[in-house]
């Protein structure tokens, strides 16, 4: 329980359901140093595990707020910064929710003796006839977090249920309404990544890196043939497809080709050298299948916000090869690469930096 809506109402379906409730909030971050000392609002800050306690109080369940400051930590913000490093672009929400909210969820369902676990994310769960579990995507598409829960694994999705999965998000207002709690209903919703609620992450690499990136600074701007445009303050503040915040002025629109921190360069180039129809994903994991078999035919997002792509996908040696039927811009090595059928979960992957 982030105490936001979703979860709050998640958690008031299943007590009224019957189900024994046990809500948990995460402590993940200091959030008093997160932001250089400017005031933070959003997921999990010490208002919302407030108001999380707060609302379960009111309707009579356990509420606890569990300390996973070290596994965050060490999972999270240690490879938010190293991928950067790497040149990549990371998505924190998705090792989040892999490796720290399932996994420590379970950890302490299990000495409850919890035998499911919930969460108030829109998506749902479908059994295949082949007895495995996989992540459907929500009802409401403009809400559908799907493209996040790809590297769950099968012992972790089957003590899982969504229960807000098959509504809309004005539903879920509706009904934090009508249960008398309309501060919830009312609530904004936070998009910043958790641990940066200013959404300045060159900053926050700034101050957890200041070695690395000071010693990255004066590197070269490349054009994809090679002439060099000028420089720049370090390659990890930079990502594929960025276009605002270059440092330099052409009279063209310039974005982002590619990213080489083995040179310390930025390659720039037109919206046309950012299409690619193939790519590959590192540290697969599927879901709706034991493992690919030859070439399937699916539909893949490279973002979250992505409407998705029909490609072929096969496996080439431990990545998966994705060969788009029709181009795609900014495809960033580093963000998730999530396969469908329909509207099902395949799998999922890492984009990885195409072979040299």
């Amino acid at each position: 329980m982030s105490g936001g809506v979703d979860s709050s109402v998640a958690a008031l379906m299943l007590h009224e359901q019957g189900y024994e409730v046990i809500g948990v909030t995460m402590k993940t971050w200091d959030y008093a140093d997160a932001s250089g000392g400017k005031r933070i609002t959003g997921c999990c800050d010490l208002d919302s595990i407030n108001d999380a306690r707060n609302m379960a109080v009111s309707r009579g369940f356990h509420h606890m707020i569990i300390d996973i400051r070290e596994e965050f930590g060490e999972a999270i913000i240690g490879n938010f910064t190293s991928e950067y490093l790497a040149g990549r672009t990371p998505n924190p929400c998705v090792l989040c929710n892999t490796f720290i909210k399932w996994e420590a969820l379970l950890k302490r369902a299990d000495m409850m003796d919890c035998e499911l676990i919930a969460t108030g994310h829109y998506a749902q769960m479908v059994q295949a006839d082949n007895g495995r579990w996989a992540v459907r995507k929500g009802l409401d598409p403009g809400k559908d977090q799907s493209y996040v829960l790809w590297g769950l694994e099968q012992v972790n999705l089957a003590r899982t249920r969504f229960p807000i999965g098959h509504f809309h998000k004005s539903e879920i207002r509706k009904m934090a309404l009508d249960s008398g709690f309309p501060e919830l209903a009312n609530k904004s919703e936070s998009y910043e990544i958790c641990f940066i609620p200013d959404n300045d992450y060159r900053g926050f690499l700034k101050r957890k890196e200041p070695a690395a990136t000071a010693q990255l600074a004066h590197g070269k701007l490349l054009s994809v043939d090679g002439r060099v445009l000028g420089e720049h303050d370090g390659y990890p503040f930079f990502t594929v497809g960025q276009r605002k915040g270059l440092g330099i002025a052409t009279g063209e629109p310039l974005y982002v080709t590619e990213i080489r921190p083995e040179t310390n360069t930025v390659v720039l180039g037109s919206k046309d050298d950012l299409q690619k129809v193939t790519y590959w994903v590192r540290r697969p994991n599927f879901q709706l299948v034991d493992a690919l078999e030859g070439e399937m035919e699916a539909v893949v997002k490279v973002r979250y916000k992505d409407k998705g792509t029909p490609a072929t996908i096969q496996m080439d040696g431990e990545r998966v090869r994705v060969d788009l039927h029709a181009p795609v811009a900014g495809i960033a090595p580093g963000q998730s690469s999530v396969f469908y059928a329909e509207d099902t979960v395949i799998g999922g992957g890492f984009i990885d930096r195409d072979p040299t």
